[in-house]
């Protein structure tokens, strides 16, 4: 689990074939470097978050100064990774620990799809990027003011369109110097990991409609809450 606090940005520094004897093939090595202050206490196994994908790290040297992930072919399908090339530069988190302050909101590192950015325009010292998700169903799950990870970075929705297909969000100027989402350019793809929370809600309300005892126990308590509540007004 993250938290959509990008820690550092890194670089990739080389791509190679992964094995595929076992696989079936198509999968890529990624090497990232420029990337020392969070390989501090790196072990074989962790979980790194590289532009908001949880990737596994998989060698680094005995001096720490660069990592080595997987990426399978399911994975470079569904985000922007299978784009990147010597010298690409990418979001990184480690996970979280018990003790992390829970600063941007509970990111997983699933990618839902990818987004192009459709417009960057300047407010001031901010930024406002206004994005169109490829797989266009998630729209559903964003609301203005909830959140959203692009490209592992915890963000607030400032704007939807449902009809047009798009929504919006601001980059602040510190931000703007945090992440490589900031950097890019009309046209190019940014990941975007929906937040989880809008899924659970989501299938509670089906639960209930279809007669799920538990959720819809706990959904008609809150329902029949805010009914009360109101005709007492």
């Amino acid at each position: 689990m993250f938290t959509g606090l990008v820690e550092t940005i890194g670089t990739v520094s080389s791509l190679e074939p992964l094995d595929t004897t076992a696989s079936g093939g198509g999968g890529t090595s990624l090497t990232i470097t420029d990337c020392e202050s969070i390989l501090t206490d790196v072990q074989l196994g962790d979980s790194i978050s590289v532009n908001g994908a949880c990737l596994t790290v998989t060698a680094y040297p005995p001096e720490k100064t660069w990592f080595k992930v997987g990426v399978a072919p399911e994975t470079l399908r569904r985000t922007n990774l299978g784009s990147l090339t010597e010298t690409s530069t990418v979001n990184l988190e480690r996970a979280v620990k018990g003790e992390t302050r829970m600063g941007g909101h509970i990111v997983q590192g699933h990618v839902d799809t990818i987004a192009s950015i459709i417009s960057r325009v300047p407010d001031e010292n901010s930024l406002v990027l206004r994005l169109a998700p490829r797989d266009k169903a998630i729209l559903r799950y964003i609301v203005e003011k909830g959140f959203i990870t692009l490209d592992g970075a915890s963000l607030t929705i400032t704007k939807v369109d449902d009809e047009q297909g798009w929504f919006e969000i601001m980059l602040i100027a510190y931000t703007q110097e945090k992440i490589v989402t900031a950097g890019k350019k009309e046209g190019d793809f940014v990941n975007v990991e929906i937040d989880v929370v809008a899924k659970y809600v989501e299938k509670g309300v089906e639960a209930y409609f279809a007669g799920g005892a538990s959720a819809g126990g706990m959904l008609e308590k809150m329902v029949n809450r805010i009914v009360d509540e109101r005709l007492k007004k």
